[in-house]
């Protein structure tokens, strides 16, 4: 009896896992279903390792949302812009050491009859291009005049363990990925979030406020250091139970995975240029960055959460779209989900942003951090990067079509294009008006990349959208909108933000059932 009750108690969990699963990436797990190769368990393993990844993404976003918290309490304005300056830096030397290793990774790993080979080539590399890139950054960063004599070079390099620790935890994180063991990555990257929120919070607790000690801004960056060290260790511990993580070296191996990562190196690098380059442009271009990258730069790690969300969706369905494809099936009713369901995320965290936003900068920073009649502060700037969310989910879902079908040449040029505009414009609107003119250029990038790249993603892989699937996505947003409006003059502390947030997510899950939004997107 007992043995009969268990078995139907984990039949049970599973059937729950694949729901709440298909809810959110349906293809995955209908792709698997209905492929005669993947036997049941493998659905049940892609199920439940998607569920995972998400309740990463979930866990992880809270606890960065309270890194931010506890920083913009423990440090000056000043040494909080030097915080954002030095991270914002090094995220452009980030994407151009990652090079779109991880992109490819997975795919070469998950196919090769030598796995170990092919992944000690993949650490050969990531360490070449990483310590080549990180180099670089730090010796512009301690040459560069008008930065000398300021906490940025010597913040920099502390911060430097940050993304050197981090990508080679990633390319650790392709043996998850192919072994459908994904809860290793949320024990590793939850751990590493859970030890420096606790290490920064013993700083707020012993009394730390507005500091402008350097060395407490020091220990801060180096915080950062200690939980991406922890977030390799854990990543590297647990990936040589499944596989025997070396590097390796064969010069063949090497250049086909290089030529092969290439395409997307070069599209992310341009895509860094537009979208992550504005914070370094702000400090060497204005004299008061510091002030500058103190409003903006946490705007920018808020949302950079934003930003996440699709691009983990369009991570999950690209395998199932490249597979279809290859093989002629119909994708377009597959395309047609896939874009409304960006759509939908990037509308939400526009609402949000957009109506929300000086109640979300004061629950996530503090009020020193919020407009006033003299000057602009993170709520302007939240409210004007609402729209690059919402536009964001175009080019996003462009970029994975055109790399889908291989036109990554098209899809580079274009970016091209964007990363130029962005400068260009940064160069002029940044000196005359700091981060409100970087916010603005965002805007300007995003809307012309959004009306160069859809066309050519429709031409190269059309989409089927119905008229009741376009009815429930505009009438769940109405709702939610009419929601926040209304709520939004109740929101008058912190406490009643979090309630607010609580009411708005119970009323966004009825409102999904209401609408039959789940039905339409499914």
């Amino acid at each position: 009896m007992a043995a009969s009750f268990c078995a139907r108690r984990v039949g049970r969990m599973c059937i729950v896992v694949q729901r709440i699963t298909q809810f959110f990436f349906g293809s995955n797990v209908e792709y698997a279903r209905k492929n005669a190769t993947i036997c049941p368990m493998s659905t049940r393993a892609i199920a439940t390792s998607t569920l995972w990844q998400l309740a990463s993404q979930v866990a992880m976003a809270a606890l960065s949302i309270l890194t931010v918290k506890f920083v913009a309490i423990g440090l000056s304005k000043e040494l909080a812009g030097n915080y954002n300056s030095a991270y914002g830096y090094l995220q452009m030397f980030g994407i151009l050491a990652d090079f779109g290793l991880y992109a490819v990774a997975v795919r070469e790993v998950s196919k090769a009859t030598n796995r170990e080979k092919v992944l000690g080539t993949l650490i050969v590399i990531r360490l070449m291009i990483l310590v080549l890139s990180l180099a670089l950054a730090l010796a512009l960063v301690w040459l560069l005049p008008m930065w000398q004599g300021t906490p940025l070079p010597l913040g920099v390099t502390i911060a430097a363990l940050v993304p050197f620790f981090t990508l080679l935890a990633g390319i650790v994180r392709t043996v998850f990925q192919v072994n459908y063991k994904m809860h290793y990555v949320f024990v590793a990257e939850v751990t590493q979030r859970i030890v420096t929120v606790s290490l920064i919070s013993l700083f707020i607790l012993s009394g730390v406020r507005g500091s402008t000690d350097l060395h407490v801004y020091h220990l801060f960056l180096f915080v950062g250091g200690v939980g991406a060290f922890i977030l390799f260790f854990i990543s590297l511990f647990c990936g040589n139970r499944i596989m025997k993580i070396r590097p390796h070296f064969q010069y063949a191996l090497l250049k086909t995975l290089l030529r092969s990562a290439a395409p997307y190196g070069i599209a992310f690098l341009c895509m860094a240029l537009y979208r992550q380059f504005d914070v370094t442009m702000i400090a060497l271009l204005r004299p008061d960055y510091e002030l500058q990258n103190a409003y903006y730069g946490f705007v920018v790690r808020m949302t950079d959460m934003g930003f996440l969300i699709p691009t983990f969706l369009l991570n999950s369905i690209l395998p199932v779209l490249s597979e279809r494809d290859s093989n002629g099936e119909d994708t377009q009713s597959l395309l047609g989900k896939t874009f409304l369901t960006l759509l939908l995320f990037g509308a939400i965290a526009f609402l949000f942003s957009a109506l929300w936003s000086r109640p979300l900068v004061q629950l996530l920073t503090t009020d020193s951090y919020l407009s006033t009649p003299q000057r602009p502060g993170s709520d302007t700037a939240l409210r004007l990067m609402s729209i690059p969310l919402l536009l964001n989910s175009v080019v996003l879902y462009s970029f994975y079509v055109l790399l889908t079908k291989h036109k990554w040449k098209q899809l580079a040029c274009t970016l091209l294009v964007g990363a130029v505009c962005s400068l260009g414009l940064n160069s002029i609107l940044i000196p005359l008006y700091g981060f409100v003119g970087a916010a603005t250029t965002s805007i300007m990038t995003h809307g012309i990349l959004s009306i160069l790249l859809l066309p050519q993603s429709l031409r190269a892989m059309p989409i089927r959208i119905a008229t009741y699937q376009v009815r429930s996505l505009l009438f769940f947003l109405c709702i939610l909108a009419a929601g926040l409006w209304l709520y939004k003059p109740l929101l008058t502390g912190e406490i009643s933000t979090l309630i607010g947030l609580a009411s708005m997510t119970v009323l966004m899950g009825s409102a999904v059932v209401g609408t039959k939004l789940k039905g339409a997107l499914m």
